[in-house]
């Protein structure tokens, strides 16, 4: 087969973290001066690709303090054939107790 058109692969799922998850600390209240907090998952894929694929993020779920200005950021880090990595960031007063995220992949 010619490697110019290798077959289009897709992988997609859902990540929940949160409170429960080791090395949480995005529940925690800082300082406003302080630098942001962040938490990373690592995400591996159930089928490794040929390259690093595209890979999508999309907010789909969360449980933030009602007290204070809620501040949260999701994005990809790394991405290799095998996985990536994504980081959740939240910053000041903000309190985050969970977060779900959906991902979506393409690649050869």
């Amino acid at each position: 087969m010619n490697s110019d058109y290798l077959p289009w692969k897709v992988l997609a799922a859902e990540v929940a973290v949160g409170i429960g998850s080791e090395g949480w600390s995005l529940d925690a209240v800082s300082e406003e001066e302080s630098p942001d907090r962040t938490y990373e998952v690592e995400v591996a894929f159930s089928i490794a690709f040929a390259a690093p694929p595209v890979v999508h993020l999309g907010l789909t779920g969360f449980d933030l303090e009602q007290w204070s200005s809620s501040r949260l950021r999701l994005s990809v880090v790394t991405v290799s054939e095998s996985g990536f990595v994504a980081r959740l960031t939240t910053w000041r007063s903000s309190r985050v107790y969970s977060v779900t995220f959906q991902w979506f992949a393409v690649g050869a």
